[in-house]
């Protein structure tokens, strides 16, 4: 009875693709792919309302007649595929594979195996929507959280920045050159990105990409630009380089918090300033100069001086770089925040670190492959997606199995949604749940190993092959092999 009460089941959900449904309504293949079943918790974060309700905002619709097969749901579905799988499985030609499956599953007729219709309709995703399900993810999360996954009553946001190298295009050099010191046709479009995290959830709620080097290309111009991403009470958490007078200023206008890390041309005195306790006071800052990106009406706005918190944690821990730090934050209240509790905090901050190896690394994002800016930022905004679709996944495992979420593995928890992705995209609404309850198990004994103060050398055992660098371009290169005929 119960093997004929899901067959019922299957043969009832494949009738509701079969049948003339609306094109918003398709989204369903999309959360369902990411084990979003009515029942679990988080379940209505991103569900297919909110992504109709995006396309909607942003005027984002194509494709809308009945006989149309790259529809938005299925090419929103088909390139996040692709920022999941690794290597040969990212191709557009896999894409393109995976969605004839799909539409066979369906009962639908299946596109030509030709990767140029996708391609095209992959092209006229909105670069905006990508952005605001991306965001629209972070935020409903962030919201839902449980109050213990929160410091002190507040929402944490880690903030760093690294670089993305991208194909080496025309159109890629144009919008981001390679470095200065690299001789032309040797090196590759680079990229800087600088993001803020959620402490609690690790999904991504601000992102800002620019050229590597240039005005205002650096990772406090593009910090700035994020700002407004957060809320006031909320605290950033950063490292030296973002540590200093005027971006401290712009968040206390907002009633925002920071907790960094001196940076080193600041000197600290604790026998100046009111003493809150052994390596532990206030002190006042003065207002440098006006910087050259600051207009003189901004500056006017901002104090004359700020009163500022530092306080000195010793690293003991044999093999860390520093014995000795000044963590500086704008939380002056000693008995709420105590300098233990700022000092555990400040640890924390390795994290962004760990998170933007799982994007660039696990997910493989430092393989881009858009031949044009338009499509490399589209392919970072759906890897976004796509991790904060997963650390979504993550959540509910850690609730549901009463885990802290950042104990559990990353890599595991994509295994896990890849594992399920054909299958869960066509479940019927029961075998979804059940699948899902199954998978979100799996992701909670994924843990991270507990390895407290763990000390590895900044080296690597294996030995890179001893290819000669290139050091002309390929298209020189290949003329000589060839004798000097020119190739194209």
């Amino acid at each position: 009875m119960e093997r004929l009460s899901r067959e019922d089941s299957s043969r009832k959900a494949f009738m509701f693709y079969q049948g003339s449904v609306r094109l918003c309504q398709r989204f369903r293949i999309v959360s369902n792919a990411f084990l979003q079943a009515p029942g679990l918790p988080f379940a209505d974060v991103l569900d297919e309302a909110k992504i109709r309700e995006a396309f909607d905002a942003e005027g984002a619709w194509f494709a809308q007649d009945d006989n149309d097969v790259y529809t938005p749901a299925l090419v929103l579905w088909a390139f996040l595929s692709q920022v999941l799988h690794a290597d040969h499985l990212r191709s557009c030609s896999a894409a393109v594979s995976r969605v004839i499956v799909l539409c066979v599953a369906l009962g639908r007729r299946p596109p030509s195996e030709d990767t140029g219709a996708y391609c095209r309709a992959r092209a006229r995703l909105s670069e905006a929507v990508l952005r605001r399900l991306t965001y629209d993810a972070a935020e409903e999360l962030e919201q839902r959280v449980p109050a213990d996954w929160r410091w002190c009553g507040h929402r944490v946001y880690l903030g760093d920045g690294t670089t993305l190298s991208a194909p080496d295009t025309p159109q890629n050099q144009a919008a981001w050159p390679q470095p200065s010191a690299q001789k032309p046709g040797l090196g590759f479009p680079l990229l800087r990105m600088v993001v803020l995290l959620s402490l609690a959830t690790a999904a991504l709620r601000g992102m800002e990409l620019g050229p590597y080097s240039g005005k205002e290309t650096g990772e406090t111009a593009l910090l700035r630009k994020m700002l407004g991403c957060l809320d006031s009470g909320d605290v950033f958490l950063g490292d030296c380089y973002f540590c200093s007078y005027f971006m401290i200023a712009l968040l206390m206008a907002e009633n925002k918090h920071a907790v960094l890390r001196q940076h080193q041309c600041r000197k600290t005195d604790f026998q100046l300033g009111q003493r809150l306790g052994t390596g532990d006071h206030m002190v006042v800052w003065q207002r440098p100069e006006c910087p050259t990106w600051m207009d003189e009406a901004t500056y006017q706005t901002i104090p004359a001086t700020l009163s500022i918190r530092e306080i000195e944690v010793c690293v003991e821990t044999p093999g860390f770089r520093a014995n000795r730090i000044i963590v500086v934050t704008t939380l002056t209240n000693a008995q709420r925040y105590t300098k233990e509790e700022l000092a555990r905090l400040f640890r924390l901050r390795w994290h962004i670190e760990l998170d933007l190896r799982n994007i660039k690394i696990t997910m493989h994002m430092d393989d881009l492959r858009g031949k044009t800016p338009d499509m490399v930022r589209k392919e970072i905004w759906m890897h976004w997606l796509a991790y904060n679709l997963i650390r979504k996944s993550m959540a509910q495992a850690a609730l549901l199995h009463a885990k802290p979420p950042r104990q559990l593995g990353f890599a595991g928890a994509l295994q896990a949604i890849v594992a399920a992705w054909d299958h869960a995209t066509v479940a019927a609404p029961a075998t979804l749940l059940e699948l899902a309850h199954v998978q979100l198990r799996f992701m909670s004994l994924q843990k991270i190993g507990h390895r407290p103060d763990r000390v590895e050398p900044r080296a690597i055992k294996r030995r890179p092959k001893p290819h000669k660098l290139l050091t002309k371009p390929r298209k020189e290169a290949r003329a000589e092999l060839l004798g000097g005929a020119a190739t194209e």
